[in-house]
């Protein structure tokens, strides 16, 4: 059996067809990000109940007439709660990934280029947080401040900017050594000048991809907090709230507690399939 091997120039020519294929793969995830951000925005015009108010007979099954998602065992529309929550879900984490990577972030150049006693003791800070299980101390945080949006918020952000200190801090590192870097050192550029013009475009792809990747997994945290009633007090709209005071109509009425669940995973899944697109595109045009 004989194999067939595609000459030097036929398989080259391949490569710019791959790129492409894969740039407008990442571009469709991209805009698939910004389709539901957009839906988390105009999320509360589109629901079409108020979503803590009953507005029909309890436990209506999905595809109602005027109900599509049903409702629940009080009879609040199930869509419209739905909605609401991705809002509050999504939101929370872009605001949570946000305050790390601003926090973390410059913890992580002032310690980069520091160096010295800055960087040491600016680590060890860092790595007393990281040594703490950030989970449990997020429960903890938030079960301390009492239950609430604004807790929560303060309890993950408290334990999610070290990671991206760590990070930041060795892209600036790295950055630092390269010889465009040295040069403008030994051209008489100021600090503050050198970091700007310098160091940081070096290191915001990195960070801005980590960032992405990483709003799946704070919505799954958020919906983890909100599911142990550690999120906004009843009645609020939250997926994982809502999933968990409904897991006994699973027998009976599947779609109270399993539709807010989905909400979750696609939006945990979106964010993770985005940031992969953004990798890519970063890293084609780098």
């Amino acid at each position: 059996m004989s194999t067939v091997v595609l000459p030097r120039r036929a398989a080259l020519a391949t490569l710019p067809g791959r790129r492409r294929t894969g740039r407008r793969t990442a571009w469709t995830l991209v805009a698939l990000l910004a389709a539901l951000t957009l839906l988390a925005v105009v999320a509360r015009l589109l629901a079409p109940d108020d979503p803590i108010q009953p507005v029909a007979a309890p436990q209506l099954p999905l595809g109602s007439p005027e109900h599509l998602l049903g409702t629940d065992a009080i009879g609040r529309d199930v869509l419209s709660r739905t909605l609401f929550g991705l809002q509050t879900s999504w939101f929370s984490a872009l605001a949570v990934v946000a305050v790390g990577l601003l926090v973390g972030g410059a913890v992580g150049v002032a310690a980069g280029v520091g160096g010295g006693w800055v960087d040491a003791l600016l680590m060890r800070v860092t790595d007393l947080f990281l040594a703490l299980p950030s989970t449990l101390v997020a429960i903890a945080l938030v079960a301390a401040l009492g239950p609430g949006l604004r807790n929560t918020l303060l309890g993950m952000s408290i334990v999610w900017w070290p990671y991206y200190a760590r990070l930041v801090r060795a892209e600036v590192r790295s950055v630092v050594a390269r010889p465009h870097v040295e040069a403008a050192r030994l051209a008489g550029v100021g600090r503050v000048r050198l970091v700007l013009r310098h160091v940081l475009p070096g290191v915001v792809p990195t960070a801005v991809v980590t960032a992405s990747l990483d709003i799946g997994n704070v919505v799954l945290l958020l919906a983890g907090l909100s599911f142990l009633g550690l999120g906004q007090p009843a009645p609020a709209a939250e997926l994982g709230a809502d999933t968990a005071a409904n897991t006994q109509l699973l027998l009976s009425a599947w779609w109270v507690p399993v539709v807010p669940g989905v909400a979750v995973l696609l939006l945990s899944l979106v964010a993770n399939l985005a940031g992969d697109g953004i990798r890519t595109l970063l890293g084609t045009r780098r």
